[in-house]
């Protein structure tokens, strides 16, 4: 999330930081997990307490010079130039290192190793003047559309954030369609998606209405002021067979969560999103609260449910960021401020452990800021996730 370069050198980790990082090492090696006191441990069995090993599968820098991989979508289909189980990682970042002006959409293919660049977008779109930051609001439909957020900027920073917009690109990464509004605001979060083949619902969280640049700062704190305005929006659409997507109805399902401006990370929001296998509640990590919240009836509800139910707060999460679900049913969540995943049970609210699948000692605490997308492959078995300050996509195996 912060400090964005292809190269970064590692700095000393003194006292009780570096006690932290041999520890956080100790741990990868081991294959241990942690777990919070006060917590349940990982009884019956969990997703994390599976894997032991971490592979560095591909860079995620295309020729353009793209950098900070953001989004992590597994195909669900064959399509196009992509083929079910590919792993479609987007940049947020462009050659220059500021934040919200990467274009690229890279497609690892696990069966061959490869990776090539899926889509280059314009820097500069009509619809969206300020230009293309492409972010973790991505997916891929059942039918072959790959949709995509962007919360754009000019100097790197919220100071000239634009409202952005979402782009509909076809199974060999053409743009075909942009779609802009008042509901619409820096698209943020991982999509979570109901897929019927010829209608979908999306949900994504916006995240940037309203927010000053880092420099405008709270008197009291010191630090970018938190808003309470960012949202979650349903968006409804309908996909004629052969015809890009079309919005027929969109919602407001979710209102008041937290968001800040950030030197380093650029925007604090919402971000990660689940829904429950029965489509009943969405689950969102509310990341400047640090806590996971549920929203009943995401499909459904024709009104906002303020930032639902407070699933779990604090212990072992800390800022969470991209979610996904295991097949056992647990909440995997990856934190922006260490290099943790975190597996929580959605139904007690137990945060079950945690696991460094970054114990990158040039942070302090070792990962702090490396981490943002995750995603699930499609047997459940393994686990991708990016790793931005080296640009690099990574994978979790037992």
């Amino acid at each position: 999330m912060n400090r964005r370069h292809t190269i970064r050198n590692k700095k000393s980790v003194r006292n009780g930081n570096m006690q932290l990082a041999r520890f956080a090492a100790s741990i990868l090696l081991t294959g241990a997990l942690l777990v919070a006191p006060g917590f349940a441990g990982p009884a019956g069995g969990g997703f994390l307490e599976t894997i032991h090993h971490y592979v560095s599968v591909a860079s995620t820098i295309p020729d353009n010079g793209d950098v900070n991989p953001y989004a992590v979508v597994v195909a669900p289909v064959s399509a196009g130039a992509i083929r079910r189980g590919d792993v479609l990682v987007d940049n947020f970042n462009g050659m220059s290192n500021l934040q919200g002006t990467g274009t690229t959409i890279m497609d690892y293919r696990p069966s061959t190793k490869e990776v090539n660049v899926f889509a280059v977008l314009p820097r500069r779109i009509p619809q969206c003047p300020v230009g293309v930051g492409l972010t973790t609001a991505m997916t891929m439909l059942k039918s072959g559309w790959v949709i995509v957020g962007s919360a754009p900027s000019t100097d790197g920073t919220t100071k000239t954030l634009g409202a952005g917009c979402l782009f509909v690109l076809d199974p060999n990464g053409r743009l075909v369609s942009v779609w802009t509004g008042p509901t619409i605001d820096a698209p943020w979060g991982n999509m979570a998606v109901i897929d019927n083949g010829d209608s979908a619902y999306l949900f994504i969280s916006m995240a940037g209405f309203d927010v000053p640049g880092p420099d405008v700062v709270d008197p009291k704190t010191g630090y970018p002021p938190i808003l309470h305005k960012a949202t979650v929006l349903r968006l409804k659409l309908s996909i004629p067979a052969g015809q890009p997507p079309e919005v027929v109805d969109q919602t407001v399902i979710g209102s008041g969560f937290a968001q800040r401006a950030d030197k380093d990370s650029f925007l604090v929001g919402p971000t990660g999103l689940v829904l429950s296998p029965d489509g009943q509640t969405l689950y969102v990590t509310d990341s400047a609260a640090n806590q996971i919240v549920a929203i009943s009836d995401p499909a459904t509800r024709d009104d906002s449910a303020g930032i639902g139910r407070v699933v779990t707060h604090g212990g072992l999460l800390a800022g969470p960021l991209a979610m996904t679900m295991t097949p056992e049913g647990h909440l995997l969540v990856c934190n922006g401020k260490d290099g943790r995943a975190v597996e929580v049970d959605p139904e007690t609210g137990a945060q079950l452990a945690a696991k460094w699948i970054d114990p990158d000692e040039a942070q302090s605490p070792p990962g702090n800021g490396d981490l943002f997308g995750l995603a699930l492959s499609e047997d459940g078995k393994r686990l991708y996730y990016v790793q931005d300050d080296t640009n690099t996509l990574m994978e979790a195996v037992p």
